[in-house]
């Protein structure tokens, strides 16, 4: 949870034991977009998506909001996301974007988050929290390309639409939050039937094959 002062009483669950079958784990896996990838400075977020994984499924729960960054968005970023000036202006800010995000990872009971090169979404939200004095509690973390990496230990990074194509799994709109969060979801689907190939079946199994630390960015 994030507080100032006083908690704002968002739970996550973090207390799925070890053994927890992956087909009976719920994920959120989410995406954000922002004005640029300087985060640490002059850049906001300006689009958050996210959509619910349950067991080995991806549901239509999905979650999604313009943010507001008090900012114009520059002429490439609007080339790249689809996302216009005139979408975010007078969006939720980006408090309340991520409050509303929070609420939709409690309602459907989240074991952990998911998300592809989840290091710069993590920083995201952490510096736009800060921003606003509030401090980040960080969930479980589940990043794609760790779980891609114990698969192939050859691997390098690529983009996403890249693994999609190699593993079979489906591409929707990408560059926007939800787009990518749905596209991440269901190539995620497809990494966990590969590790259940190699008896990696429980939340236990996950944490070991992505023990790395989160990706570091340099911001």
């Amino acid at each position: 949870m994030f507080w100032k002062k006083k908690s704002l009483h968002y739970q996550l669950n973090n207390q799925m034991p070890l053994d927890t079958p992956l087909n009976e784990m719920r994920f959120t896996v989410f995406d954000t977009e922002t004005t640029g990838f300087a985060v640490g400075s002059k850049d906001r977020m300006i689009e958050i998506g996210a959509v619910q994984v349950d067991g080995m499924e991806v549901t239509d729960d999905t979650f999604q909001t313009y943010v507001d960054p008090g900012r114009n968005i520059p002429q490439e970023i609007m080339k790249l996301t689809g996302i216009r000036q005139n979408q975010v202006n007078g969006a939720p800010n980006a408090l309340e974007a991520i409050e509303a995000f929070y609420q939709f990872v409690e309602k459907n009971d989240s074991g952990g988050w998911v998300g592809h090169y989840l290091a710069f979404d993590i920083m995201v939200l952490k510096k736009e929290l800060q921003r606003y004095k509030y401090t980040f509690d960080e969930p479980l973390f589940i990043d794609t390309l760790d779980v891609i990496g114990y698969l192939n230990p050859s691997w390098d990074m690529r983009d996403l639409t890249h693994y999609a194509v190699q593993f079979g799994s489906k591409i929707f709109e990408r560059h926007s939050a939800l787009g990518d969060a749905l596209t991440t979801a269901h190539l995620l689907i497809e990494l966990f039937h590969h590790i259940s190939d190699r008896g990696k079946s429980t939340l236990g199994d996950l944490i070991e094959i992505t023990r790395n630390d989160i990706r570091k960015m340099p911001f």
